[in-house]
């Protein structure tokens, strides 16, 4: 499956995105914002595909996981993912990361969100999606709110880190 943005292609995980999957999951640099909290070893990350290619799709799994790539170069940049998939009340959550911080104030995420609502909207049918963002923040709270996503409230010292707990900010987007 590929779903064609403005400059992005959101695209199904192929097994040679194995490695690629497997550093990016384990930079702690971008574990504040994943939620991770312990690496992933490369059999995970194979068998994570793995299931994905024998069919692991929203409606099973709960979880969507995309490359997100340049339509250009067909370079990948990120990963988009819809998860907490609750069909009876038509809504998932919403993720996204841009790795590289070459890549990132490109536009890629935020074409990237675009296309992933246009497609939970027109072809899934769901009402909502949400994302959960640390109000200190900034660039994904103003990438949220340009693709429309509006504050839904404030987890208070929701996340622990190190420098101490940090507010979390629910985000909605209604889609109909």
């Amino acid at each position: 499956m590929n779903l064609e943005g403005r400059i992005v292609r959101l695209r199904a995980v192929e097994p040679e995105d194995a490695e690629l999957l497997y550093a990016w999951e384990n930079d702690t640099s971008v574990w504040s914002v994943s939620g991770t909290t312990e690496p992933f070893s490369r059999a995970q990350m194979e068998r994570f595909i793995a299931a994905q290619l024998q069919g692991g799709d929203l409606f099973r799994t709960g979880q969507l996981r995309l490359i997100v790539e340049t339509r250009a170069e067909a370079r990948p940049v990120g990963i988009a993912d819809l998860f907490e998939f609750d069909p009876l009340n038509r809504r998932a959550g919403l993720g996204i990361l841009i790795h590289d911080e070459d890549d990132r104030s490109r536009g890629y995420a935020s074409d990237a969100v675009e296309t992933l609502c246009g497609y939970a909207r027109e072809r899934l049918r769901l009402h909502q999606l949400w994302c959960n963002v640390g109000t200190d923040n900034a660039a994904s709270l103003g990438l949220f709110r340009r693709t429309g996503f509006v504050p839904a409230g404030i987890k208070r010292q929701w996340l622990w880190t190190p420098e101490g707990y940090r507010d979390e900010m629910l985000m909605q987007k209604i889609l109909e």
